[in-house]
């Protein structure tokens, strides 16, 4: 079967990788630029395209009349999106014969939209998945052709939480490409909820709500953009926690020593284990106490 592919990020990776495994000829592989400038934590599907020998395209707007048309040219016989970023129009999703489709990072039709992971973290879900599903106009909400669900262990990150979905994406798509053709199943009306992009803007902790809140928000903020506190103005990523059973005034220190600095928060408290200064290393608790001394009293900017 031929195919053309838009994809990004790790699961891009994959999703690209299990076609081939599966013998499908990839066409065209449509992605988006590598920032050079960017922090990328993730695989390149460029790079990845270069070493198959598959033509890669990373154009500002792949809805353009000229690429459709490139597209059409192609006569792919489906389509498949990869955590590419962008919507495709309804003029490219007609295009292939079997189907458009795209691999989604919830148990659709919880969470629709671009950060999945991030917000099943917060929230506290025990479990996820991952959806194959018809792509439509709007986002996220084509019948599923396929789903598999996955639990979340209490000390999952957004890292290794998309580490797991993106090898149950590919058994998943080996699956069912093997069951060709697909017969989608409607998405229900009910429990649809919505995962909007993480903000940088909501990467602080406010030390006045609840330990395992913020424990959850620590975890869905690693590796991107990092759960944020601030001391004396200074600005200190935390990327490691556990919960303690300690109180106080928000924010205040209760102990600092080489297993960890105990934050009193709303509910309970927060105990940090992995921390980084603006500027430098992610470092384990004992090394970042002794390039920024804390102690039991001082208290975090709130």
């Amino acid at each position: 079967m031929k195919v053309v592919v838009f994809a990004y990020h790790d699961i891009g990776c994959t999703g690209i990788e299990a076609l081939l495994e599966a013998g499908y000829e990839i066409q065209a592989v449509f992605t988006h630029a590598d920032d050079p400038g960017e922090n990328r934590f993730f695989g390149s599907v460029a790079q990845l395209c270069a070493e198959h020998n598959l033509p890669v395209y990373s154009p500002e707007d792949v809805n353009h009349p000229l690429w459709i048309e490139r597209i059409r040219e192609l006569a792919p016989q489906a389509l498949f999106s990869f955590y590419y970023r962008n919507m495709l129009k309804q003029a490219i999703l007609d295009i292939p014969t079997v189907g458009a489709f795209n691999l989604h990072g919830s148990l659709l039709p919880a969470y629709r939209g671009r950060a999945p992971i991030n917000w099943c973290l917060v929230n506290g879900e025990a479990e996820t998945g991952i959806t194959l599903h018809q792509m439509t106009a709007k986002p996220d909400a084509g019948a599923i052709v396929a789903q598999q669900a996955v639990a979340i262990a209490d000390d999952d990150t957004a890292a290794t939480l998309h580490d797991k979905l993106a090898a149950l994406g590919a058994e998943l798509i080996v699956d069912a490409l093997a069951r060709l053709p697909l017969a989608p199943c409607p998405q229900p009306d009910a429990g649809i909820t919505y995962a909007a992009k993480i903000e940088k803007a909501e990467a602080p902790l406010d030390w006045r709500l609840p330990a395992i809140q913020l424990a959850r928000q620590v975890r869905a903020f690693n590796p991107f953009p990092g759960a944020l506190a601030t001391y004396q103005g200074n600005a200190i990523k935390v990327w490691g926690t556990r919960l303690s059973d300690a109180s106080g005034a928000p924010g205040t220190i209760l102990a600092a020593d080489k297993n960890g600095i105990v934050v009193a928060c709303g509910e309970g408290a927060l105990c940090l284990l992995e921390l980084q200064k603006a500027g430098g290393k992610r470092l384990p608790v004992a090394q970042f106490l002794a390039g920024m001394p804390l102690a039991a009293g001082a208290v975090f900017d709130l």
